[in-house]
Parts: C-alpha cells; sequence; structure tokens
C-alpha cells in the first residue's frame, strides 16, 4: 500500500480487492448481535495471568449475552474466544494474513481472513458495541488509540473501553495524565473515554451500563443466502 503509485491498472484491481474484503466482511458480520472486542497481545501463554483475565472476560461475556470478538490469534485472543466458547457463547475471528502466518486460534464458531489490517480494524470496531482492552505491544496500543480517537472525534458513539492489566497499563496512564494534558494535546475529558479495572465481572458490569439496546436488529434474507452466525458444538473447527 506504501510503495507509491503504480500503474493505474494496478491501482484498479487494488480497489477492487479492498471493496471486496470489506463486502466480505460485512456479509459476514452484519448479524452477529450484541457484540464485544476485546484487544490484547497474541504472545501471552495459557498460564499467564493476564490469559487467565482474559478467558474469564471472555466467559462472563458469553454468560451476559454478548458475541466476543477478536483478533483471531493466539495469546489474549484465543483466551476471550476460548472462555466465550465454554459459556456456550457466540466467539468470533478476524484473522490477518501475515508473512509469518498467524493461525486462528482452535475457539471461534466464525474467522474472517483479511489481508488489509485497515479493512480488519474496521470490522473489529463497527460491528462492537464495546471494547475491553487487556496488555499488548504496537497492534493493540494502535487498536485502542485508534478506537479512542474515533470516539473522541465523534466518528462513532462513547462506547464503553474497558482497560483491564491495571500494573501494565499505569505508565501509559501517568504519560497521558502528566504531559499530554499539561502541553495541551488532549483535554483532561478525554481521559474519560477510558475506565479501567482488574476484576472481569466489573469489566462486563461497565459494558452492559454502556450499551443501548437495538430495538431492530437486522434480520437475515434467506433469498440472499445470509444466516445468523450460530455457537457451534465445542471442539468443532471453526468455519470461514
Amino acid at each position: 500500500m506504501l510503495a507509491g503509485p503504480r500503474s493505474r491498472t494496478e491501482e484498479f484491481f487494488r480497489v477492487l480487492r479492498i471493496t471486496a474484503e470489506f463486502i466480505r466482511g460485512f456479509r459476514a458480520l452484519h448479524f452477529v448481535g450484541p457484540c464485544v472486542t476485546v484487544f490484547g497481545s497474541a504472545r501471552f501463554k495459557e498460564n499467564h495471568r493476564y490469559y487467565i483475565m482474559a478467558r474469564e472476560v471472555g466467559r462472563r461475556l458469553a454468560e451476559a449475552g454478548f458475541a466476543v470478538m477478536t483478533g483471531g490469534g493466539p495469546g489474549i485472543m484465543e483466551a476471550a474466544n476460548r472462555g466465550a466458547k465454554e459459556a456456550g457463547g457466540l466467539s468470533i475471528g478476524c484473522n490477518i494474513l501475515l508473512p509469518k502466518e498467524q493461525e486462528p486460534n482452535p475457539y471461534l464458531d466464525k474467522f474472517i481472513e483479511f489481508n488489509y489490517f485497515f479493512v480488519r480494524k474496521v470490522m473489529l470496531v463497527k460491528y462492537s458495541s464495546a471494547f475491553i482492552v487487556l496488555p499488548g505491544g504496537y497492534g493493540t496500543l494502535d487498536e485502542v488509540f485508534e478506537t479512542g480517537t474515533l470516539i473522541q472525534t465523534g466518528k462513532i458513539e462513547h462506547f464503553p473501553v474497558v482497560i483491564m492489566g491495571r500494573d501494565y497499563w499505569r505508565p501509559l496512564g501517568e504519560f497521558l495524565r502528566h504531559t499530554l494534558v499539561p502541553e495541551g494535546t488532549i483535554d483532561p475529558v478525554d481521559l474519560e473515554l477510558f475506565s479501567a479495572t482488574d476484576d472481569p465481572a466489573e469489566a462486563v458490569e461497565r459494558v452492559m451500563a454502556g450499551i443501548r439496546p437495538t430495538d431492530h436488529p437486522p434480520k437475515p434474507s434467506p433469498i440472499l443466502g445470509e444466516s445468523r452466525p450460530e455457537p457451534s458444538p465445542a471442539g468443532e473447527r471453526a468455519a470461514r
């Protein structure tokens, strides 16, 4: 994408590929119902405290009636999908194709693969009514700050964004509070875009308190070959 201008023909077909990814994502996720996206690192193993925290969050979200969506990979993403799956909830992954291929985790009822990061990020935000952010690296920082920017600028509604792993995020919070606010690059009210807790039950309560019910959820059309994703039996391989 950033290699500079190519021939008109190449650019035209690139636009078609991007458009096709958007359409595929829209069709796959349009009927998922109330959904919460969980962001976090792919690098934590199942015995790590943040993996355990994310697994519990996924379970509680599913028990509260939410579909759980992640980037579809390992680590925090796997943990949240795993918790949702174990509770009988709908578990969704938006996977990204990378040079070192990221395999979808085995706890997904439905996964969609994307070639373009920006298309994937649109899907992770567009179809969610709240966001829970656990510790992560560049990708997680990108996701949480882009979500915050969209809320700050009014491009999306002020959906709940719950930060978990307070010790991990504390230095970043202090930077925002003690550098960005005094310098005037953000307003004090912008700090209220996020809330923080390490209690999975409280995180889900904050999600539920900040979501407005949908009066008229979209209904699939059998004529168009549409269907609502459903949780698959435990152990069944994810469907694209």
